[in-house]
């Protein structure tokens, strides 16, 4: 399983960075296919990247909804909702664990040799000061005297935005650097903090400050598809929980909303107490009519 994840996070990220004409002409990838949004948290500013990033897409969408008003125009974004939310209704946080890029780069992180710290679980409840504070407020609430707001996550914090975006391009275009600022150097040290941590502290960033996977968490009790667990099977030794990147405890809460579906905890259960598979719904059986 943790094969087939990995391979499947390789060609996902290699997939979605397929523009390899960067140094040769425009930097950025800004043809139709940047209209599509990635289901995981990856920079639309990546010289490489074909696909936009959703949390950049909501935030420019709640961005413009008091300039849009003001115009007489109602915009409510419902393309990008919606793409977040079939996601999520679908399988949760799953692209958390098999799709994001950033992801990824923070499974490869951890796999460097350093002490490992537990983190505790009452960290998981920031992200979600993220998403709602950066997210969605701040681009409402901070608006300048058109309207108009801000990207603020994209501004203040994205690591996947530092990293595989601005960086890369202060490379292939020096001449950018006179334009770094005060905002740059924040995002420099946050990127440096999320790094660091992701080395000892699994899937750091994901369990601290993801607004995606925040968002895609929310869904994880009433996901179409889910992890399911068979008490009358479970011996308690805990091995699903000593092999949870995120520090869920499936015998105590299968469809937590840290758990990020990457299903180790089931290659982990040697008595077959989890499993992933299609939520169980209830048939209502029909009336049978008697013959007389």
């Amino acid at each position: 399983m943790d094969n087939l994840r990995r391979l499947v996070q390789f060609l996902t990220a290699a997939i979605t960075n397929a523009y390899l004409l960067f140094p040769f002409g425009s930097v950025i990838y800004q043809g139709p296919l940047k209209s599509l949004c990635h289901p995981g948290l990856h920079c639309y500013s990546c010289p490489s990247a074909i696909l936009s990033c959703p949390v950049g897409a909501l935030q420019n969408m709640l961005s413009a909804v008091r300039l849009s008003a003001q115009a007489g125009m109602i915009q409510v974004g419902a393309s990008i909702v919606g793409y977040l939310g079939i996601f999520g209704a679908l399988s949760g946080r799953l692209p958390c664990g098999w799709l994001c890029p950033f992801g990824l780069i923070q499974d490869l992180l951890h796999r460097i040799p350093s002490p490992k710290i537990k983190l505790p679980s009452f960290f998981n409840y920031f992200r979600y000061v993220v998403l709602i504070l950066l997210v969605v407020l701040l681009p409402l609430l901070l608006v300048d005297e058109l309207g108009l707001g801000q990207p603020w996550f994209c501004k203040l914090l994205c690591p996947s935005g530092t990293l595989v975006g601005a960086l890369p391009l202060l490379y292939f275009k020096p001449n950018l650097w006179h334009n770094v600022g005060l905002y740059f150097w924040n995002k420099i040290f946050w990127m440096v903090v999320i790094i660091l941590g992701a080395v000892f502290i699994s899937r750091f960033f994901c369990r601290v400050m993801c607004p995606l996977g925040g968002f895609y968490g929310l869904f994880n009790r009433f996901s179409l598809f889910c992890l399911q667990f068979d008490e009358g099977k479970c011996v308690h030794c805990l091995a699903c929980e000593r092999r949870c990147p995120t520090g869920c405890q499936p015998y105590k809460d299968a469809n937590s909303a840290a758990c990020i579906h990457c299903l180790k905890c089931l290659q982990a259960c040697r008595f077959g107490a989890l499993a992933f598979k299609m939520r169980p719904g209830k048939v209502q059986a029909l009336p049978v009519r008697s013959e007389k």
